[in-house]
């Protein structure tokens, strides 16, 4: 597109550009032969997507993992030190033992600590201690253990490490997920050749249901597109692989919506299950992306039961108007009603919970792995099939079956 022709799409956070700090060219070849003789930081899985979104201006404004007077200000009132909003800590953590080892002012290689892939660099400007416990109950509201946000942030190192990155490597994703993965300043370019202003993004881990279909044709009614938009990274055990994800919701795409109104894309992050926190992070990532949109629905970015299904929606009230350009999309709980006829909502039907097809994504993982029924109502069958042929894969003995209306999948 001409760039002296202003773009429509919403601005990146705090920011007139993208923040990019991923290396190419002789500027990455020089970087990476010098971090060569650095001390090597191992990152864990979050810290590695964390590096990727900070390379590709996903985290835009930010340059870097945060001191601890911005993780305190995050923590307590969603607020970095120079008045920015943001709603989760974006740290970086080393066992004690190892932060004894390295100096303010030191230069240090970021290493991914599964596969060993140099991943960038960073100058440190700041070691400080977390309270953890704290960091827990502020951002997840709670400090159980068994919540896979908190265990994550309990697991990781005691010292926090601040500072300036340089990013080499935006790891597996583009070639793993060559389909989909897309980069905030690729996701703009595509919005603005189609023409978009306004694009809501929705937001999943999940397969796509007919409730997830459901909400994303409304936002096609509001907006002129929607980005369905993948968690690429890591998940709590028991959910879907990506690729599988992926598959499926390319299946209904194909068959069910309208020709350029929806785009299937991934981002590289780990899921953090932060509820309404994490909807705010959703929503600040996606308007660096160019939505101006997120569709939220019923227990966003939720696990078990540590948050109320529309504590999501509420959080967008209690935060200042202009901190977001980015606005949800707050839809309630969707489902089919034999009686309407159709897809409703808590705010559509009258009726009763029995004329009610609900069920959960958990419902749904539980039922295609025990080879129970599904009702037809509920997925779309070319998604079951993609679905079931993945449960049967991984069936212990048995191959699972799923029917659907007399239709089995297999």
């Amino acid at each position: 597109m001409n760039g002296s022709v202003k773009s429509r799409l919403v601005k990146p956070h705090g920011a007139e550009t993208l923040n990019l700090l991923l290396l190419e060219g002789d500027k990455l070849a020089a970087a990476t032969a010098h971090a060569a003789s650095l001390p090597k930081v191992e990152l864990a899985s979050r810290e590695v997507g964390d590096l990727i979104m900070l390379g590709i201006g996903g985290f835009t404004p930010l340059d870097g993992f945060m001191g601890e007077v911005d993780w305190r200000g995050v923590c307590d009132d969603m607020q970095m030190a120079n008045g920015l909003f943001w709603p989760i800590p974006i740290t970086l953590s080393v066992s004690s033992e190892q932060a004894e080892t390295l100096n303010l002012g030191d230069e240090v290689a970021l290493v991914n600590g599964e596969d060993g892939e140099l991943m960038g660099s960073m100058k440190i400007t700041e070691q400080y201690r977390i309270d953890k416990a704290h960091e827990c109950q502020q951002v997840f509201k709670t400090t159980d253990i068994n919540h896979p946000g908190v265990k994550m942030v309990m697991e990781q190192g005691d010292v926090n490490l601040a500072g300036t990155v340089k990013v080499f490597s935006q790891g597996e994703f583009p070639t793993t997920y060559a389909d989909t993965y897309m980069t905030p300043t690729e996701t703009r370019a595509l919005f603005e050749s189609k023409g978009w202003a306004t694009v809501a993004a929705f937001q999943t881990r999940n397969p796509m249901h007919r409730s997830h279909e459901y909400l994303a044709k409304i936002a096609i009614e509001i907006c002129d597109g929607v980005m369905v938009h993948s968690l690429l990274g890591k998940l709590k055990p028991g959910d879907i692989p990506a690729d599988v994800r992926q598959e499926a919701i390319s299946v209904l795409l194909d068959n069910y919506f309208v020709d350029n109104t929806v785009v299937q894309s991934g981002y590289p992050l780990d899921m953090r299950y932060a509820g309404p926190r994490e909807a705010l992070l959703h929503a600040l990532f996606r308007q660096n992306y160019g939505c101006s949109h997120l569709i939220v629905g019923r227990d966003h970015a939720g696990v078990g039961d540590y948050y109320g299904p529309f504590d999501a929606h509420h959080i967008f009230d209690e935060i200042p108007r202009d901190a977001l350009q980015t606005q949800p999309l707050k839809i309630d709980w969707t489902f089919w009603c034999h009686r309407c006829g159709t897809m409703s909502s808590m705010r559509t039907c009258p009726h009763e919970a029995a004329d009610r097809v609900l069920v959960s994504g958990t419902k749904l993982r539980k039922a295609l792995s025990e080879g129970e029924d599904i009702d037809a109502h509920f997925s779309r069958p070319e998604v079951l099939e993609v679905l079931g042929r993945y449960y049967s894969g991984i069936a212990d003995e048995d191959k699972v079956e799923v029917t659907l209306s007399g239709h089995s999948a297999k």
